[in-house]
C-alpha cells in the first residue's frame, strides 16, 4: 500500500472510535483503504470528496496532507462539516461546496482551482439519511415519505400521489428492477395518498404478497426506485464523471464508490469508453479503429469489501470500487459546463 494509504490509518480509526462511543458520525466509510490507496494522496495534493456526507473520507485525505474540497447537496452534512472545519487546526485545507457534485467543474473555477489530484465519489444515500426516520429514506422506522437528499424540491410523497400510473411504473421498473411494476403502481394509486414510509412499504408488500420473515423485504425495490427519480442519481452520477474527466489533471486519480448495478454500469461504461476501449475489443489491446484520444488508463478491476469489512459493516457488503488514472489527453465535452 502507498505511504499515504497508511498515514491515514490513526485518524479513520479515531473516526470509527467516536463512532463506537456514539459522537453523532455513525457513518463508517465503505473500502476505506482501498479507497485512499486508489487515491494515493500526498502533501499538497488538492482532493475532490464529491460526496462528503460524514467526512470518512475526507478525514483520511486530510490526515494524508492533501487539502479537499468537499461537495454534498445536504444541508446536515454541510451544516455538521463547517462545525468540524471551524473546530479543525487547519480548516483551510477543508473546503465545503454545498452544491450538487456534478457542479464541482464551475465550483472549482469559481473557487481559482484549474486542476485537482483527485476525485472520490461514493454513490448513492448515506448512511445518517438512512438511520434518520425523518429524512423517509427508509422503512425500517415511520417517517415522512420524502427522500430528498438536498431538502428541496419534489418529495417522494409528491411524485407518488400526483404521478400517473404509467410514470410510476416506469421509475419501478427502470430504477428498482421491480418485474411486478405495474401490479405495484396500481396499487400505489389506488391507495393514494401515500404519507409515510410505512405507508408505502405496506402497499407495496401487499401486492407483492409479502410474508414476514422472508429473506428479502420486496419493498426494499421500491423504495430504491423512488429514491433514484426523486433524486435524479443516475443522471448526476453521469454528469458528475464527466465533470472529474474535464478536471482532473495527467495523472489525476478517480476512485468511485457505487452501492447497485445500475450505478455500477454507468461507471463501468463511462470508464471503459473513456479508456477507448470498445464493444468487441480486447480491454488489454489498444482500440486502432480511431476516435478520441483515451482520457482515462489503467483502469482498476471491481474491487470488493472484504469478508472482515462487510462482517464490521454490512452496508459494504453491495459496493462496488473502480479507479483509474487521468492520461493527458482533451476531456470530452462535458455536458452543461465548459471543459
Amino acid at each position: 500500500m502507498p505511504q499515504a494509504g497508511r498515514r491515514h490509518r490513526e485518524g479513520a480509526q479515531e473516526v470509527t472510535l467516536r463512532q463506537a462511543q456514539g459522537e453523532r458520525t455513525p457513518h463508517i466509510p465503505v473500502l476505506l483503504d482501498e479507497v485512499i490507496a486508489a487515491l494515493d494522496p500526498q502533501p499538497g495534493d488538492v482532493i475532490v470528496d464529491a460526496t462528503f456526507g460524514a467526512g470518512g473520507y475526507t478525514r483520511a485525505i486530510l490526515d494524508a496532507g492533501a487539502t479537499v474540497h468537499a461537495f454534498d447537496r445536504d444541508p446536515d452534512a454541510i451544516a455538521a462539516g463547517r462545525r468540524w472545519a471551524e473546530a479543525s487546526e487547519e480548516p483551510p485545507r477543508l473546503v465545503l461546496h454545498h452544491r450538487r457534485f456534478s457542479e464541482m467543474l464551475s465550483a472549482m473555477t469559481e473557487a481559482g482551482v484549474a486542476r485537482v489530484d483527485g476525485v472520490t465519489m461514493d454513490i448513492g444515500v448515506s448512511s445518517m439519511q438512512l438511520d434518520q426516520a425523518g429524512r423517509g429514506f427508509a422503512f425500517s422506522a415511520d417517517g415522512p415519505l420524502d427522500m430528498r437528499m438536498s431538502q428541496e424540491g419534489e418529495s417522494a410523497a409528491d411524485f407518488l400521489n400526483s404521478a400517473r400510473e404509467e410514470d410510476i411504473a416506469n421509475v419501478l421498473y427502470l430504477y428498482g428492477e421491480e418485474r411486478q411494476s405495474r401490479r405495484v403502481a396500481r396499487a400505489i394509486v389506488a391507495a393514494r395518498p401515500l404519507e409515510t414510509t410505512g405507508d408505502l412499504a405496506r402497499v407495496v408488500r401487499k401486492a407483492l404478497g409479502y410474508r414476514a420473515g422472508a429473506p428479502k423485504d420486496p419493498a426494499t425495490r421500491s423504495f430504491q426506485a423512488v429514491r433514484i427519480h426523486v433524486n435524479a442519481e443516475l443522471e448526476e452520477l453521469a454528469e458528475g464523471l464527466s465533470a472529474a474527466e474535464a478536471l482532473l489533471r495527467e495523472g489525476g486519480r478517480l476512485a468511485v464508490v457505487s452501492f447497485h448495478s445500475l450505478e455500477d454500469r454507468i461507471v463501468k461504461r463511462f470508464l471503459r469508453e473513456a479508456a477507448g476501449a470498445q464493444a468487441g475489443t480486447s480491454r488489454h489491446l489498444p482500440d486502432t479503429r480511431g476516435g478520441p484520444a483515451p482520457t482515462f488508463a489503467r483502469l482498476s478491476k471491481a474491487i470488493r469489501a472484504s469478508d472482515a469489512e462487510t462482517a464490521r459493516n454490512p452496508r459494504a457488503r453491495s459496493a462496488t470500487l473502480r479507479a483509474a488514472i487521468r492520461t493527458a489527453a482533451p476531456a470530452r465535452h462535458h455536458r452543461g459546463e465548459a471543459a
